[in-house]
């Protein structure tokens, strides 16, 4: 059974969180406070953190900082906030998804459900050996999840991960921002095309040598991305 860790304060909110989830079989545990949540997921043993950004002691953007320092599960944000420049800051920290309240719960469910399943997916590349993805200076080995540039290896977050080896995995194929939305957050794409663009920029911060013109992901204005070789 996977146990999903929900840091809320609005109790309402997390009880109604809970019982979609347990009703469709996941373990639930709920934290009020921002720094008790902070500590509760550092100790580890959580598949999925469903993370409010405003909290007591310590806010949500703080904590998806430190979690991400430690652990690589996936991150969902729920927020009342509605302007992008929120969501842009809450992915730039690793966060893996970002839901804006109101939401129904069926909405929270789907999302759930896409992002363990494709944590799991990834997971289980760890038991395939033999899967490499090299071109040029990037060598990506799907048995250990492990990413090198020049032999220095890179750490990524499970969506950065995932979102260039589907790129690295298609060279030269120009992939729209939508379709990628939908190939790796598993969902309807709904014009959000603000989380690709982050978790773009931030693979290249780190896979790049000059970010501002990259010789691995380019940009083809008007329509998506693409890996050239």
């Amino acid at each position: 059974m996977k146990n999903i860790l929900i840091i809320e304060d609005e109790k309402s909110i997390a009880e109604l969180e809970r019982d979609y989830l347990e009703s469709h079989g996941y373990s639930v545990e709920i934290e009020s406070r921002g720094d008790v949540g902070l500590q509760r997921a550092l100790e580890g043993g959580h598949d999925l953190i469903i993370l409010d950004v405003m909290l007591p002691k310590v806010d949500g953007y703080e904590i998806c900082r430190q979690i991400r320092g430690k652990h690589n599960m996936p991150i969902l944000m729920v927020t009342s906030k509605k302007e992008d420049i929120d969501k842009i800051r809450g992915l730039g920290l690793g966060a893996d998804d970002y839901i804006t309240k109101p939401f129904s719960p069926s909405e929270l469910v789907a999302r759930v459900k896409a992002h363990l399943a494709r944590f799991d997916r990834l997971t289980a590349d760890k038991r395939n050996p033999g899967n490499i993805v090299q071109i040029r200076g990037l060598l990506i080995d799907k048995s250990a999840r492990r990413v090198t540039i020049h032999e220095k290896e890179t750490m990524l977050t499970s969506k950065e991960y995932e979102l260039l080896l589907l790129l690295a995995s298609h060279p030269n194929r120009v992939f729209e921002k939508e379709e990628l939305f939908e190939r790796i957050w598993g969902l309807d794409s709904n014009g959000d095309a603000a989380t690709v663009t982050v978790h773009i920029r931030r693979l290249r911060e780190k896979i790049e040598h000059d970010p501002s013109n990259p010789q691995y992901i380019e940009t083809i204005w008007g329509v998506g991305y693409r890996f050239k070789i």
